[in-house]
C-alpha cells in the first residue's frame, strides 16, 4: 500500500456529510502523524522511538479530546444523581418530565401524573430541572 493510496482511503473513510469539521481535523492529524512513518519506512536510519511517535500523538489526541471530557461528564452526572432528593424535578432519558417521590439505593420512584408513580433506575435520569422558586441572579452587561 503506497502513501497516496493510504491517504485516499483514509480521506474516503473519514469524510462524511455529518461532522465535517471534526472529520477534517481527524484527517489532518492522522495525515500529519502517519505520513512521516510511511515516508521514512524504506529508510533504515529511522529509530524505533521515532516510529512510535505518530501512535503516541494519536493516543494523546484521543485522550484529551474524547476520553477525558467524557469521563468528566460521567463523573458530573454521577454526582448529580447522588444529590437528588425528594421533590426534585427531573427529565428521564426517555423525555418524561417528573418529580422525585422517593430515593432508593439504585432506583427512584417518580411521579409523572396525579396518582401515577413509576420506579426507574438512577441511570435513566438525564437531567435535573431548575427549581421554579430559585432566585435568578441577573447578568451584568458591560457596555
Amino acid at each position: 500500500m503506497t502513501c497516496k493510496n493510504f491517504l485516499h482511503i483514509t480521506f474516503y473513510l473519514l469524510y462524511g456529510e455529518h461532522m465535517k469539521l471534526l472529520n477534517f481535523v481527524v484527517f489532518a492529524i492522522l495525515s500529519a502523524a502517519l505520513l512521516p512513518s510511511y515516508a521514512f519506512a524504506e529508510n533504515s536510519s529511522m529509530s524505533g522511538f521515532g516510529g512510535l511517535m505518530p501512535l503516541l500523538f494519536i493516543f494523546v489526541f484521543f485522550y484529551f479530546f474524547l476520553l477525558r471530557p467524557q469521563q468528566r461528564k460521567a463523573k458530573e452526572h454521577k454526582s448529580l444523581l447522588n444529590t437528588l432528593k425528594k421533590g426534585d424535578k427531573v427529565i428521564t432519558s426517555g423525555g418524561i418530565y417528573a418529580s422525585v417521590v422517593s430515593v432508593k439505593e439504585k432506583t427512584f420512584e417518580i411521579k409523572i401524573a396525579d396518582n401515577v408513580n413509576i420506579v426507574i433506575s438512577k441511570e435513566a435520569v438525564a437531567d435535573v430541572l431548575p427549581d421554579e422558586n430559585a432566585v435568578k441572579v441577573p447578568e451584568i452587561v458591560k457596555k
